[in-house]
């Protein structure tokens, strides 16, 4: 089932007075006229006047040439939007939950101490609850609007209730589940400054238990609904592809009727990914910060994590070649299946197309400060960031056939728990747990057998091996959805293969 086409947005300039920062991870040549940046990675080259206004790390629009370099950097995510913080109002928050009434009551209480969403109205949509009795009294004390689904229609439908009964010009969806944290609300909505920006999501992070086991740690530093510290757009098939709907705001307008009522799972992806086709801008801004309770019971969360894989189905039905298992370059694979074969011969052929492909690139970046430098060093990064998507496939979504190959291959096999260890260790490395390496590579491995799972289970019962192809990058060149003949100009080339990390798929209130 294909949900209606969302309206596009009716304008996309950006107002005058609007500033823009340079992306902290974005790196300039020595003249400025080199940029490094956006998701994913990208080799702009900026007309003398774009480096000049860049020059100090972010510039305002001041007219239709400004505003339309700001608004191709800001699509990129080359640049961040500033935009200046005013009052919060005109939002409705809805709460969609099934029981849970003592948390409600948690996050009404904690609503209610922040000055900003204090005033705000609330529609808590009882979705079908077994006690609404108790939920009820929970809503009546915070003076809260009740609205109630005789059944239960899922989390999705829940929150399209709450939408149809809003009035105001933005909307909060916030889980049962949620804490959110004194000031959180003021950033989102300061990005609805942008005309066509349809989204703002939050950080969502690990609220602290009183007592912690091995999940609870784990899931600071690994929870699927935490996308990290890094702001920028949310953009299909990059580095943030999406965001969780445990907390977002968005703008009435732009959703239409909501969420796609019949997804149980993965509802939120959707939605990400049809505004963005509609042409909306979608933001992460990981300034704001939402606490979330997660499951630490062994069982419980083996199902959660089951659950989000199945709806790796759906979306790839729904949405064809945009959610793949593994996104890469022709070349990059092929180095990588070269050098897995484990003789030298082979390992040969690959240093040698490493050395083309990074020949290639160094051509294309004659300005650059260190032609030869950069190139390697953008070739080597695609390369890397392939092999890391391999062994994430071989050990999440496609770990059944990893399995069966290790069983008839003794060098498969080998391959097979060498990469599992050294992924689960290089990623211990990286998100520094407060559990001992063990731990913590037994609970990713964990992770991934359940979420694959969920995959699998998933297309068998929709009868499509959608969700477990990979897309190949058959082009390195980038397009941009500003028109190039603008002043000041820049253009653009893809710096590296694609990035695609695997979905984690979720499950709401």
């Amino acid at each position: 089932m294909t949900a209606a086409p969302l309206p596009p947005p009716p304008d996309t300039r950006l107002p005058h007075g609007f500033t823009v920062e340079l992306a902290p991870d974005a790196h300039r040549s020595r003249d400025g006229r080199l940029v490094l940046g956006g998701s994913p990675p990208r080799v702009l080259r900026l007309s003398a006047t774009a480096a000049g206004l860049l020059g100090r790390g972010r510039f305002t629009v001041t007219d239709r040439a400004t505003g339309t370099l700001a608004r191709r950097l800001l699509d990129i995510g080359v640049v961040h939007p500033r935009p200046d913080t005013g009052p919060v109002r005109g939002t409705t928050v809805v709460i969609p939950v099934r029981d849970r009434s003592d948390l409600v009551r948690q996050l009404l209480t904690r609503l209610a101490a922040d000055p900003q969403t204090a005033d705000l109205p609330v529609l808590v949509v009882d979705d079908g609850s077994a006690r609404p009795a108790e939920l009820a009294a929970a809503v009546r004390r915070y003076g809260a609007r009740l609205l109630v689904h005789p059944r239960n229609l899922g989390p999705a439908a829940a929150r399209n209730t709450g939408l149809r009964h809003a009035t105001t010009p933005y909307v909060a969806f916030l889980d049962s589940d949620v804490l959110p944290e004194p000031g959180w609300m003021a950033p989102l909505l300061a990005q609805f400054a942008d005309p066509s920006v349809a989204l703002a999501a939050p950080r969502v992070v690990s609220a602290r238990a009183r007592r912690q086991g091995r999940l609870d740690r784990y899931e600071e530093v690994r929870s699927p609904l935490d996308m990290g510290a890094r702001e920028g757009p949310i953009v299909p098939l990059s580095a943030l592809a999406y965001v969780p709907s445990a907390t977002v705001v968005v703008r009435r307008e732009a959703v239409g009727t909501g969420f796609a009522p019949h997804l149980r799972v993965a509802e939120d992806v959707d939605l990400c990914m049809r505004l963005h086709e509609a042409g909306w801008r979608l933001r992460y801004v990981p300034g704001s910060r939402v606490g979330h309770r997660h499951r630490t019971d062994l069982r419980d969360w083996l199902a959660q994590r089951a659950g989000y894989g199945t709806g790796a189905a759906d979306l790839a039905l729904r949405h064809h070649g945009q959610v793949p298992p593994l996104h890469a370059a022709p070349w990059s694979l092929a180095v990588c299946a070269l050098a897995l074969r484990g003789t030298a011969a082979p390992a040969a052929a690959a240093v040698a197309l490493t050395a083309v492909t990074a020949a290639r690139l160094v051509r294309r970046l004659p300005d650059a400060d260190t032609p030869v430098r950069a190139g390697t060093l953008l070739t080597l990064a695609g390369l890397r960031g392939t092999g890391e998507q391999l062994l994430r496939c071989a050990t999440r979504h496609h770990w059944p056939i990893a399995v069966l190959l290790g069983a008839s291959s003794r060098h498969a096999r080998r391959i097979l728990l060498a990469g599992a260890l050294a992924e689960g260790l290089i990623d211990y490395r990286r998100c520094r747990p407060r559990l001992n390496p063990l731990e913590y590579v037994l609970i990713r491995r964990l992770d991934d057998l359940a979420y694959g799972w969920g995959v699998w289970h998933g297309a068998l019962r929709r009868r499509t091996a959608a969700p477990l192809i990979p897309r190949i990058a058959l082009s390195t060149s980038t397009s941009t959805s500003t028109p190039p003949s603008a002043s000041p100009s820049t253009s653009s080339a893809r710096a590296d293969g694609p990035h695609q990390p695997s979905a984690n798929l979720r499950t709401p209130h």
